[in-house]
């Protein structure tokens, strides 16, 4: 027995006891299972567990309850579902039988009547779901049990289930939902709505099999299934087989059908056909809805086939035609890539074009690296890469090079260790050299440095202009050459940005375009960089460093980050781009009130890219950051719902924490360092606080107002304390430990804190206020944004979308155990460049005030487009 075995045997004990495994597929590994409470063998199917780690528990049990409702005798019924110790998984009769696939693996071919009347009676079963608004999606051989010769079928509606626990988006997983052999045309090109017909065409691809040996498309490789799936007509089954009625043939071309539309209306008619009780026109040469159609190039088929595995969890797919003759034409698709994406979009694609890299979010707020490959189904989450942002493939695409926790790593894309190579890092897309043997990186607020990728000293290339302002350089990129480096060059308080280029032989730089971000070149001697939301594209020489013409939109409605200087797009050498779509990619936030058992009530406030609520200590106000266009705080009088906008600083400004008076707010603002400023809320004159070299993030005000507690975002977070009234900060403790998000008690004795230890999992810890005494933790497996209630007697926290409260002695500093109050997304792990913050508490514990990210179940902000740089030099020729 495995590891993994071992911890789910003692997960279950008591209600099942695993005897051995079955097999394992695509999405679950399946035991078979002494069901104790009952005394049966059942099988025991668990969810992979990368699979689990983005659904969530409660989620998948509650959308699995669909399936449980189903009761046919040719459905395999669910007996059990749940979640324990990590494991989600589901509970089956186990049938002492064989599958299809088993049967068929054996004989190859099954008799004509025996294969129409398992066909008949799993249509029979598909015809009762379908009537019951569920479709199974993954009709093939291996589902299907033969248990005296009566088809069986297995995990009805577990794909659906899956997918609804997931949003709607199984891209978020890297896994189909359908097999390459059996899937629909509509599944291949990700259609978002899929309808029963979409079994109907797979359970007429199990019946070819039975019938010929093979299913109607055959390759070499999942690319080519899909490709014939998409393009070709399948040869009549009784061309193949002499013996199948020349009823059956027609009502399995009718099956097999291109478009949804053309097929069976329903499972009952398929079934009726093949028994011969529906007339058929006896099939012929008969062009289908997509031979109708062969404007199609076959290198844009060949395209969308080296695409289409992916595509099976993709949203859209879109090919057009019209490229000139012998040229290589566009494909795009979309998709969706994760459950949250970081604060910043950034994503990365191999030289190759094979695969893509990005840091997204799963369920509990955690960024971890994602490896998508476009020839296979499959998503890797790269181990060990928690906390991980702004992913960049190294030239041969072997290795990602990634930021976590402000030091530099790399890790290889095929998995193992990662290699710390540098520190005091800021996250904005390191760039590798053009041999893969060094990488070019920020240092907080020092320029560009360069490192060994074999380990060494970095080395400082650019120093910061400060006569004109310059906050830091960013997004390097070796130029063909290498001798020159292009970065951006960035200004504040007035935030301004322009491309420039590093000679690494002199060090001299020179100015290559004003008013742009994250320049990349690209091999069709174009110059891309980003502005306003869009991709503009010039001709440029990367010898001499300069531009040539006017520059051009080439691509809108992209991800961008102005005051972080990255764009999300990204180009290989094979002219595949890929890019982040700013109407799917930037989530809205509404703003709600919710009670301690998770009820809602909204606040009357548009929808925007809200984050860090705050309540005055009178109740009155609600103070809030809103980032579109520029972040900046916003006052809501709860009493008259009046919202107002508070800061107009050129820079930004976030972070608002009330005076207990609630007459004025302490907060962050550029300057060009994150400085705290005092800014009263009755229109009167701000005045600086606390300034130093270092970023800093208010935390709190203690109840007397003298004090306010405030971290440093520095690379190592420590938390200082500093008089409100003016005066020398000092740290809380001696401890380089990292720590942020602090907040005093009501009595002010105590403080609640966040704590990340090595760059793990946040706790929260409480501590006494003043260096004597020790820590207690708080959380027991993660947690962050703690608050206080109840007059100091409860702590709440959330733990990625729960929200848990714990009692809390203040005489005795003793924790009660944490328990989960409602779950509901948290819109604080989704902000901007600064740490946000997604709720606020009244003090009495009865009312929550939540950001919440809009859900968008069909966006699909990843786009990919093939053959692009072909498109790029029609529309800007140099």
């Amino acid at each position: 027995m495995n590891e993994s075995t071992a911890r789910l045997s003692a997960a279950i004990e008591g209600r099942y006891r695993i005897e051995r495994e079955l097999g394992a597929g695509g999405m679950a590994t399946v035991y078979l299972a002494q069901d104790l409470k009952h005394d049966r063998k059942v099988a025991l199917k668990v969810l992979k567990p990368e699979l689990a780690a983005v659904l969530g528990a409660e989620r998948f049990v509650a959308e699995i309850k669909t399936t449980a409702a189903l009761q046919h005798p040719h459905i395999l019924p669910l007996f059990d579902s749940g979640s324990t110790d990590g494991f989600l998984y589901y509970v089956m009769p186990f049938i002492d039988g064989e599958t299809l696939r088993e049967r068929l693996d054996r004989e190859t071919q099954l008799g004509v009547d025996e294969a129409v009347r398992i066909a008949r009676e799993v249509a029979d079963a598909l015809d009762y779901a379908h009537r019951h608004g569920v479709i199974h999606r993954d009709i093939k051989p291996e589902n299907i049990l033969l248990h005296d010769g009566r088809p069986i079928v297995a995990d009805f509606g577990i794909a659906l289930a899956v997918s609804a626990a997931a949003g709607g988006r199984m891209t978020e997983t890297g896994l189909s939902l359908g097999t390459p052999h059996y899937m629909s045309p509509e599944q291949a090109t990700a259609a978002k709505d899929i309808t029963g017909r979409s079994d109907i065409y797979s359970l007429a691809s199990v019946l070819f099999e039975m019938l010929t040996g093979d299913p109607p498309h055959v390759g070499s490789s999942a690319q080519q299934i899909v490709m014939k799936i998409i393009s070709d007509t399948p040869r009549p089954v009784n061309e193949l087989r002499k013996s199948v009625p020349p009823h059956v043939a027609a009502a399995l071309a009718r099956a097999l059908e291109k478009v949804p539309a053309d097929r069976f209306a329903t499972a009952a008619d398929f079934s009726a056909a093949l028994e011969g009780r529906l007339q058929m026109p006896v099939p012929g040469v008969r062009a289908s809805a997509l031979e109708r159609q062969r404007n199609w190039k076959p290198v844009a088929v060949v395209a969308l086939a080296a695409v289409a595995v992916l595509t099976a969890s993709t949203v859209w797919l879109l090919a057009r035609s019209g490229a000139n003759a012998g040229d290589a034409q566009r494909v795009e698709f979309a998709y969706r890539a994760n459950v949250a994406t970081t604060d910043r979009p950034v994503v990365s694609i191999s030289p190759d074009g094979r695969r893509i890299v990005q840091a997204v979010h799963d369920s509990n707020g955690v960024s971890r690296l994602v490896l998508r490959d476009l020839a296979s189904t499959r998503l890797t989450l790269l181990p060990g890469t928690e906390g991980a942002r702004d992913p960049s493939f190294s030239p041969d695409g072997q290795y990602v090079a990634y930021t976590v926790a402000n030091k530099l790593h790399k890790i290889s894309a095929s998995g193992g260790p990662s290699t710390e190579l540098a520190d005091s890092v800021n996250p904005v897309s390191p760039g590798w050299t053009l041999d893969g043997q060094a990488l070019i990186f920020t240092r907080m607020r020092r320029g560009l440095w360069r490192v060994s990728t074999a380990g060494g000293p970095p080395q400082q290339l650019t120093t910061l202009d400060t006569t004109r302002g310059e906050f830091n350089h960013w997004a390097p990129q070796v130029l063909p050459g290498g001798r020159y480096v292009i970065f951006n060059a960035f200004t504040t308080p007035i935030a301004r940005s322009r491309i420039e280029a590093v000679d690494l032989a002199t060090g001299h730089v020179s100015v290559v375009l004003d008013g742009a971000i994250f320049a990349r070149y690209v091999p069709t001697g174009h110059l891309l960089f980003a502005r306003d939301g869009a991709i503009f594209a010039v001709a440029f020489n990367p010898r001499t460093l300069r531009v040539q013409g006017s520059a051009v939109p080439v691509v809108d409605d992209v991800a961008w980050s102005f005051t972080d200087g990255v764009a999300g797009f990204d180009v290989a050498r094979n002219g595949t781009l890929v890019y982040l779509r700013a109407g799917d990619w930037n989530r809205p936030h509404r703003v709600v009130w919710v009670d301690r058992a998770g009820n809602e009530s909204p606040l009357p406030l548009d929808e925007g890219q809200w984050v860090e609520p705050r309540l005055s200590p009178d109740g009155r106000w609600l103070a809030v950051t809103r980032s579109d266009p520029m972040w900046q705080i916003w006052l809501y009088d709860l009493n008259r719902h009046v919202l107002s906008q508070l800061t107009h600083t050129d820079g930004v400004s976030f972070g608002a924490v009330w005076m207990p008076d609630s007459r004025s707010i302490i907060h962050s603002t550029e300057t060009p360092v994150y400085d705290l400023r005092r800014t009263p809320i009755d229109g009167t004159a701000p005045q600086m606080l606390v300034t130093s070299q270092a970023d800093k993030k208010a935390s709190a005000v203690s109840p007397d107002g003298r004090t306010v507690v405030y971290f440093e975002m520095s690379g190592s977070d420590r938390l200082m304390l500093a008089p409100t009234a003016g005066g020398k900060s000092e740290p809380v403790d001696d401890g380089e430990i990292q720590e942020e998000n602090a907040t005093f008690s009501p009595d002010g004795r105590w403080l609640a804190y966040e704590e990340t230890r090595n760059n793990q999992t946040k706790e929260v810890y409480v501590r006494p206020v003043g260096r004597d005494g020790g820590r207690r933790q708080v959380s027991a497996d993660g947690g962050s944004q703690p608050r206080w209630t109840r007059q100091g007697r409860e702590i709440v926290y959330r733990k990625g979308e729960a929200m848990l409260a714990a009692t809390f002695d203040p005489r005795s500093g003793e924790v009660g155990t944490p328990v989960v109050l409602f779950r509901k997304p948290d819109a604080g792990q989704l902000g901007g460049t600064q740490p946000t913050e997604g709720y606020d508490v009244t003090p009495d514990g009865s009312r929550f005030v939540l950001v919440e990210p809009v859900e968008r179940r069909d966006a699909a902000p990843t786009v990919v487009v093939l053959n692009w740089l072909e498109e790029l030099k029609r529309k800007v020729p140099r």
